[in-house]
């Protein structure tokens, strides 16, 4: 703690203890004795310049808030000046100079609750304002039927003394108004800066009204208990200016807007007027009640169409996918159903379609390319539907839509848009789509039937774009059998190890029937280096090395041409790559290379070393597996070697034993 701190905290206990003394004096002191003269001289005076002095200290010492406690510096001063005067010059005439100061004190104030909450304005909400404004008005209303009606009631003389008399409950009605105007905008947890300050221009209000009641009643005498009020409200204030926010700056104007504001203020502005239909208050409270009210209906308003606002906005993202802003399964669900409600539905067609190669575009590409495309393709599509029916997302990369038909229209014209639609290609991906669809309501009346049946011809659909890929794998390597007759009991061989490790490695049975087909298929590109380079029994040269090094890609462009082998032509193109960087033909290095490639890449090797070639005699298959090992980290993904070593040696165990 700083000597400062210290020093401020034992002024502030020590004219704590002295308020509370004085005030004691008040209480047990009979009015006119020397005691209580003494404390209603000097004590008070001193407390009042005490005060002036602490805020002073904080407005020269500190610079943040600097004009609004500088302002409310003045303020304290404008009432200790005031009270100066009065002691010294005892005026004879009501009013006098001194009622200038003590009145200057509340605009001032104002004024600093003003310059306080300015820097916080811009995070208040459009309805915390118009809280903090009920609140002000309900307070203000309250404060006129109260004190300045105890004004009006009791002050006689000319304009001037009532002027002067109805400016002090009118002043303390402005404070109260701001005070609780900053408190509802805080969310009623305004912070101890304000709450202390709070505390202060509440001591100032109850004051003047005991004062202006027993004045009233003719009952108040100097020297009263409630002398020491005044003090007190300024000292609490000059304590404020001290108390330093946690979070940089309170009340903390934001929040959630709370309907017991508007209820209460609505409550209590209800009560002025009804009290008014019994017993007369004054026109001004009257009008502030009634403003009170207005802003409370006017609060109502805004929180029906706020509610209402987020009512629609949650119904439609109930219904609506997030990332493409299609309609989703649950729309899809109650669309189908008003579409077959009745005997009658207008013909349509139902169609799903699942995305092919997705998954392999999301690993290559990341997610948020992916998700970019799922958001572009599901815009083509909705164009498709156009203004006559709907398209939807109902999940990963499952799409649907639904459309009426015109007499005699065919549904074929319609699914091709959408195929074409759901259809994208680009460098080394290539995105299409298998469908299911069902004619509405011809084939089904019931939307769970519906949807069961386009799911079941989708799969079909699917089944069948697997078996045409089959044919072609098929057909393919018959082709590469007629070349090189030995070439299929090597691929064989590949594709066995290869499915092994990539079974130990964890991979799903989709990556496993994608790994089994790039080893079948990892040498098509063969199929275009002439018979003198593959048979050739020695070295090659450079230019026989040229076309050896193009093969992964000519097998890449082959397999392009169908559909269904997309993803296995990518993994073909790299099945020559070196951990190191040092293959061809892209030049990939570590997990840069798909994981299939490197397994392929590993097992062909090994399967290679391990058979005769016409250029050298078979290794032993522990020979192989060492030279494997050996270009482990280098060539080949040691991880990879390290699995297929182990399977290799199990197997030969396995064998010496049997």
């Amino acid at each position: 703690m700083s000597t400062r701190s210290a020093s401020l905290r034992l002024v502030l206990a020590f004219a704590a203890g002295v308020t509370i003394a004085y005030a004691a004096v008040l209480l047990a002191a009979p009015p006119g004795g020397a005691l209580a003269d003494f404390f209603g001289l000097w004590v008070y005076h001193a407390l009042v310049l005490l005060a002036v002095v602490v805020a002073g200290w904080r407005t020269c010492s500190k610079a943040r808030d600097r004009a609004a406690w500088l302002v409310l510096t003045l303020s304290l001063a404008a009432w200790a000046l005031a009270e100066l005067y009065y002691t010294v010059a005892e005026p004879e005439g009501y009013p006098s100079l001194a009622d200038l100061g003590w009145i200057a004190f509340y605009p001032l104030v104002y004024a600093g609750i003003v310059l306080l909450v300015r820097p916080g304005a811009r995070s208040i909400a459009g309805t915390l304002w118009l809280d903090g404004i009920t609140a002000s008005l309900t307070a203000a209303a309250l404060g006129a039927a109260v004190l300045v009606e105890l004004v009006l009631r009791s002050t006689q003389g000319p304009p001037s003394t009532v002027a002067t008399n109805l400016a002090y409950p009118l002043g303390d009605a402005l404070l109260l108004s701001a005070i609780v105007g900053v408190f509802s905008l805080a969310g009623w947890r305004p912070g101890r800066r304000w709450l202390v300050l709070g505390l202060g221009i509440a001591a100032t209000a109850i004051a003047d009204g005991v004062y202006l009641f027993q004045a009233a009643a003719g009952t108040y005498e100097d020297g009263a208990v409630i002398d020491a009020l005044w003090p007190a409200s300024m000292l609490l204030i000059a304590w404020a200016a001290w108390i330093d926010d946690r979070d940089g700056r309170e009340p903390a104007l934001v929040g959630r807007p709370l309907l017991a504001v508007p209820a209460s203020c609505g409550l209590l502005a209800i009560g002025i007027l009804v009290y008014d239909h019994f017993d007369r208050v004054n026109l001004l409270a009257v009008a502030l009640a009634t403003g009170a009210l207005l802003a409370v209906v006017l609060r109502l308003g805004i929180t029906f169409r706020e509610n209402h606002r987020l009512y629609e906005r949650a119904r439609s993202e109930a219904v609506t996918d997030a990332l493409t802003g299609l309609g989703n399964r649950r729309l899809l669900l109650a669309d189908l159903e008003r579409w077959l409600a009745g005997g009658g539905a207008e013909p349509g067609l139902l169609v799903l379609f699942d995305l092919d190669g997705f998954k392999r575009y999301n690993d290559d590409f990341g997610h948020l390319a992916g998700d970019s495309l799922l958001a572009r393709l599901g815009a083509k599509l909705q164009a498709v539907a156009g203004s006559r029916g709907a398209a939807y997302r109902l999940g990963g990369d499952e799409f649907c839509l639904l459309v009426p038909l015109a007499r005699d229209e065919p549904a074929e014209t319609v699914i091709d848009e959408a195929l074409a639609a759901l259809c994208e290609r680009g460098e080394g991906f290539r995105i299409e789509s298998s469908c299911g669809a069902v004619r509405l309501p011809a084939e089904a009346r019931d939307p769970s039937a519906a949807l069961r049946l386009a799911d079941d011809r989708l799969a079909a659909n699917k089944r069948t774009r697997r078996e045409s890929a089959d044919r072609t794998i098929h057909t393919l390597l018959e082709a590469l059998a007629e070349r090189e007759p030995h070439l299929q009991v090597h691929l064989d061989g590949v594709e066995a190890l290869s499915v092994a490790i990539g079974r130990t490695l964890g991979l799903e049975e989709r990556e496993l029937r994608l790994l089994a087909r790039a080893a079948q298929l990892h040498d098509l590109g063969k199929l275009a280096i002439p018979d003198g380079i593959l048979s050739k029994p020695g070295p090659l040269d450079l230019q026989e090395w040229e076309f050896v090094r193009q093969h992964p890609l000519v097998g890449e462009r082959i397999l392009r041409g169908s559909p269904a082998l997309q993803e296995v032509a990518t993994i073909v193109r790299s099945t020559h790559e070196h951990w190191d960087g040092s293959g061809y033909p892209d030049g990939l290095a570590g997990e840069q290379i798909p994981l299939a490639a490197r397994i392929v890449g590993a097992c062909d090797a090994f399967a290679a070393m391990a058979s005769r070639r016409p250029y050298r005699t078979a290794l032993a298959p522990e020979a192989a597996l060492t030279e494997l090992e050996r270009r482990a980290g280098t060539h080949f993904d040691p991880a990879v070697v390290q699995i297929l070593a182990a399977l290799v040696r199990d197997y030969m165990a396995e064998v010496q034993v049997a």
